[in-house]
């Protein structure tokens, strides 16, 4: 095989609650991850010599800020550091998923990158292998290593499979980037919410009628970026809605894709709007 074709899914934060801070500044965090079918594609190709190269997709970021290209690079390394011959590729990748939005867009595509590297240069590595070095390139790359939605606690690194309700989702992108360390830093921000179970949660996921818990982000998003506000406010009318992440998507789960789609015409033209639906695994679970 010297090509391969890749889906990288977005997730949303079915909560987030912040429930304490350590000493190096980190905050800890519970929450769930939602894999969902909005979906960036990679496409990876075996190169005859060692260069690792960018093809297409994401033109304006820098290379050193390319996540993807990062993670072949890191892979390249490791199989090198283990006796193998250094191979390289060119990849293509085509986004879809809104950056900045707090979807993971950036983290799924490096978690694709490294699955299909692996697979590709045949470097045999396991999947808790990956999701080691995964952490070397953010904090959520791991989750999308990990192949299912799952329970995360900690600073994002421990992680425990989860059983959500499949439903359809409307999600709104207010087309404003949030800096994550502004969000983290802000005087008001919540940093003592309850610890939460599973069991917490997943008693919760029998009822439609409210979602669990909440984003302790959120309030601080919508203060210092308005059009999350509006956003907010707009989507409210058909459920409850709330940020994922640390913004600046906000999304609602509705009963079906008929009303999601139906919903998704209704929204203002400042916006995007995406009729989704969730999944139970990653799509590339195979390759792990």
């Amino acid at each position: 095989m010297t090509a391969l074709h890749l889906t990288c899914p977005a997730k949303l934060n079915l909560f987030l609650h912040v429930v304490g801070r350590r000493e190096d500044g980190y905050h800890l965090l519970q929450s769930v991850f939602q894999l969902i079918d909005l979906s960036d594609t990679l496409e990876i190709e075996k190169a005859p010599d060692a260069h690792i190269s960018r093809i297409s997709g994401l033109d304006e970021v820098p290379p050193e800020q390319d996540l993807c290209l990062r993670a072949a690079r890191l892979l390249q390394d490791e199989l090198a550091a283990r006796g193998q011959p250094r191979q390289g590729l060119c990849y293509r990748l085509h986004k879809r998923i809104p950056m900045g939005g707090g979807l993971g867009g950036g983290s799924s595509d490096a978690a694709s990158m490294l699955l299909g590297a692996n697979h590709l240069w045949q470097g045999g590595l396991q999947r808790e292998e990956l999701m080691q070095m995964a952490v070397r390139l953010g904090a959520d790359v791991p989750f999308f290593l990990f192949g299912r939605n799952a329970f995360v606690e900690g600073i994002g690194e421990r992680m425990q499979a989860v059983h959500t309700r499949a439903s359809a989702v409307v999600l709104l992108a207010p087309g404003v980037h949030v800096p994550t360390p502004q969000i983290f830093s802000a005087k008001d921000l919540t940093r003592n919410s309850d610890i939460c179970t599973i069991a917490d949660f997943s008693s919760s996921e029998l009822s439609e009628e409210r979602e669990f818990g909440k984003n302790d982000l959120q309030k601080v998003a919508t203060r210092l970026f308005p059009p999350i506000a509006e956003a907010l406010t707009w989507l409210s009318r058909f459920g409850d809605a709330r940020m994922t992440g640390s913004g600046s998507c906000i999304f609602c789960r509705v009963a079906d894709m008929a009303q999601a789609q139906e919903i998704v015409k209704q929204v203002p033209p400042q916006w995007q709007a995406y009729a989704t639906q969730t999944l139970s695994e990653h799509p590339l679970v195979k390759l792990l």
